[in-house]
């Protein structure tokens, strides 16, 4: 799923987020928005990931949505 879409239905998908990555804060999901970069330099800080870790994660929950919304 391309993260215009993900930003767009940010609402939608933010729950799933959540529970992927508990470390980040009401505030921090926030900020976010649905913004891939604001994500990667979001996990990066809670998580101390570089910033290739966090890319893939976030590629592989964005991935992850994808399967999920077709399956509905």
């Amino acid at each position: 799923m391309n993260w215009d879409v993900i930003e767009g239905k940010w609402k939608q998908f933010a729950g799933s987020a959540r529970l992927r990555w508990g470390k980040l804060t009401d505030s921090d999901w926030d900020v976010i928005g649905g913004k891939k970069d604001k994500l990667i330099g979001h996990l990066q800080e809670r998580y101390g990931w570089d910033k290739d870790q966090a890319d893939r994660e976030a590629d592989e929950w964005s991935s992850s949505v994808r399967e999920e919304a077709h399956t509905r």
